[in-house]
């Protein structure tokens, strides 16, 4: 967000909580449209477009950056909390992508940026939803690269591994937990993953993982077996869960 206020973008803000988004609005160099919206909430995401036209604004990049995220096995999981991991995670990207991506196309101009995860080149033992959730999204963008091919639109998937956020936090991640779940190397500051994923979209790149180490992360998982991976995750996984 503030890399593309830096870039002189015009910005329409999405999410649930009015006071954090004109917070986040306020403290841009330029202005941005604030519209509060649950992405969990197909009615609300219908509305989206027309909103968007009523502002007079023409879209011409889709940033699909919500999500969730939780800690659980799925034998002791609650059915409704997965599910709506997947309704903001996965069903929000399909149904975005579904209903801005149109426009673009009779333009002749635009770009899509689905936000996945390093977590989704691997199997992830205790978060299963939502590794599973970030694997769709970029099985889903390297499609969409696929049926855009000469129609001036582009599709990028950002990979990026662990970001110095409060998302782990709210995923129910101790700081301590945060710091011990991945080596420190791998961890990234939000403003260098921005760049990179705004950059990324703009050379027109089909994956953006930031870090060197990350990008190596992604292309053993590649090329290992799964299987051979499994008890090693596992494990972490169970040191997670006690």
């Amino acid at each position: 967000m503030r890399e593309l206020a830096r870039r002189g973008y015009q910005l329409v803000l999405v999410a649930r909580r009015t006071s954090r988004l004109q917070d986040l609005a306020d403290g841009l160099s330029i202005k941005a449209h604030v519209l509060p919206a649950d992405l969990s909430s197909r009615a609300d995401r219908a509305a989206l477009p027309g909103r968007v036209a009523a502002l007079g604004v023409v879209p011409d990049i889709l940033i699909n950056n919500a999500g969730l995220a939780g800690r659980a096995a799925v034998a002791k999981s609650v059915p409704e909390q997965q599910l709506n991991l997947v309704e903001v995670d996965v069903a929000a990207v399909v149904d975005l992508c579904s209903r801005f991506l149109p426009g673009m196309v009779e333009r002749g101009r635009g770009a899509v940026l689905n936000v996945s995860s390093l977590a989704g080149f691997y199997p992830l033992p205790s978060q299963a939803t939502y590794g599973a959730a970030k694997a769709f999204v970029l099985s889903y963008t390297e499609s969409l690269r696929g049926e855009l091919r000469g129609t001036g639109v582009v599709a990028s998937a950002l990979c990026p591994g662990p970001v110095d956020t409060d998302f782990d936090v709210v995923a129910g991640y101790s700081a301590g937990e945060r710091a011990a779940t991945l080596p420190a190397f791998m961890w990234k500051p939000a403003d260098e993953v921005a760049r990179a994923a705004i950059d990324g979209l703009a050379a027109g790149k089909c994956r953006v993982v930031p870090g060197r180490m990350n990008r190596l992360v992604a292309a053993c998982c590649r090329f290992v077996p799964h299987e051979q991976l499994l008890p090693l995750l596992a494990r972490r996984a169970r040191k997670k869960l006690n």
